[in-house]
């Protein structure tokens, strides 16, 4: 495929460069598997054809689905991109960058995430990318929170469950689910339990996207708990993982607060607890 992005490359005039990323760009990437997409950053002598048209994608196979960005500027250059799902099951995701931006990129000091996660050069017609550093591999790899932060993503939670209880009193389950499994779990919780894993492994983990690889890296006992607080569509069943959604975010929270120095806020905890539980029985808080 590699091959096949290149030689295409190299007949199309206005494309001067070609940049592998992600996943597919470190070396023995044990991560990488058939579903794994191709991430390509296209050096453009004109982004516009390449935004308007659809027409050269399809050197590449038949499009199943694809969602196109909108013209965005990136340190003062016009950019976009494309994420398309192939027939075939390849999936390519194509950034458009014109050329002025990749130079740039070549002479800054510190390469931005994206290059720094691991980047291959499949083309480069032009010497743009002369001088540009070497990855680490370290980028996306999160750094330890601060104090705010920390507090921040638990005070969120509990906040959050108070909506939650009230909206499965109202016997409204997708907006119950949605607060659950989506702003709870992966906006407030997934955080702690990265940290968590990052503490254990010296912050050097990579965090896939959406608590991708979780169970690869998160402690046994912390999988499990996590499995538990996944339910069905009944009433009963969502107050349950509500509350052990809140265990975990306790167990974890205070691990993470000891190692890293900070205060777990209990008191926020427990009346938060105290209030959802009286809501879930009909009492006056």
């Amino acid at each position: 495929m590699l091959d096949k992005l290149t030689a295409w490359g190299e007949a199309q005039a206005l494309v001067r460069a070609m940049v592998l990323t992600s996943s597919r760009a470190i070396p023995d990437n044990p991560a990488v598997d058939a579903f794994s997409d191709y991430d390509v950053i296209l050096a453009l002598r004109d982004v516009r054809p390449f935004h308007d048209s659809r027409e050269w994608l399809a050197t590449f196979g038949t499009i199943l689905a694809m969602y196109r960005d909108p013209m965005l500027e990136r340190d003062g250059f016009s950019c976009s991109g494309n994420v398309v799902q192939f027939e075939g099951g390849l999936k390519i995701d194509f950034t458009l960058w014109p050329v002025e931006l990749l130079r740039q990129v070549a002479r800054q000091e510190t390469l931005p995430a994206e290059f720094d996660a691991g980047y291959q050069v499949l083309l480069d017609k032009d010497r743009l990318t002369e001088g540009i550093r070497p990855p680490t591999y370290h980028g996306y790899i999160p750094q330890p929170p601060t104090e705010t932060r920390y507090h921040e993503e638990i005070e969120n939670f509990f906040l959050t469950a108070t909506y939650v209880a009230k909206y499965l009193l109202r016997d409204d389950v997708m907006a119950a689910k949605y607060l659950l499994d989506g702003e709870m779990k992966h906006e407030n919780l997934r955080p702690l339990l990265e940290w968590s894993i990052e503490i254990e492994n010296g912050w050097k983990v990579k965090p896939g996207n959406y608590g991708r690889r979780i169970k690869q890296w998160l402690r046994p006992d912390l999988w499990a708990d996590l499995e538990s607080t996944y339910a069905g569509a009944g009433i009963e069943e969502n107050w349950q993982a509500l509350f052990r959604l809140a265990d975990l975010m306790h167990k974890v929270g205070a691990e993470v607060g000891e190692r890293l120095g900070f205060a777990y806020p209990e008191s926020i905890d427990r009346r938060t607890r105290a209030y959802i539980t009286a809501l879930k029985h009909g009492e006056t808080p």
